[in-house]
């Protein structure tokens, strides 16, 4: 598929408690939150976790990633399903024979909450 100017990419994902448990062992990140459940025995995903969702569709297109931002806005908590928006804000081809790109992004939960929003840009090699 040929990104243009516009194009808007959708994933979606359910975190498990298998997810944060392997994300906490990866990343060292251990607050309570992450590992004590709630009193609906859930869990808080790790913000950079719920962050793989734009990376996600970024890598499906081989962006080689240069700037991030992220706007964490509210919890995600395990057994949450979030959707994921990417549009294509910039797609360009350049002289060195890459492709620079930037987009936007906005993930919310199953409850139609924005949960992060943000952008990035990078090349496509």
């Amino acid at each position: 598929m040929v990104l243009q100017v516009g194009d808007t990419i959708t994933f979606e994902r359910t975190f498990t408690v298998s997810d944060v448990e392997l994300f906490t062992r990866v990343s060292g990140d251990e607050g309570s939150h992450h590992t004590s459940p709630d009193e609906e025995g859930r869990l808080v995903v790790q913000g950079l976790l719920t962050a793989t969702l734009p990376t996600k569709v970024g890598g499906d297109h081989n962006v080689l990633a240069r700037k991030m931002t992220f706007e964490f806005l509210r919890p995600v908590f395990t057994s949450d399903t979030i959707v994921c928006e990417v549009t294509m804000e910039k797609y360009e081809k350049q002289d060195d024979n890459r492709t620079a790109i930037a987009a936007s992004f906005s993930c919310a939960n199953q409850n139609e909450k924005e949960v992060v929003k943000g952008d990035f840009s990078g090349v496509i090699l």
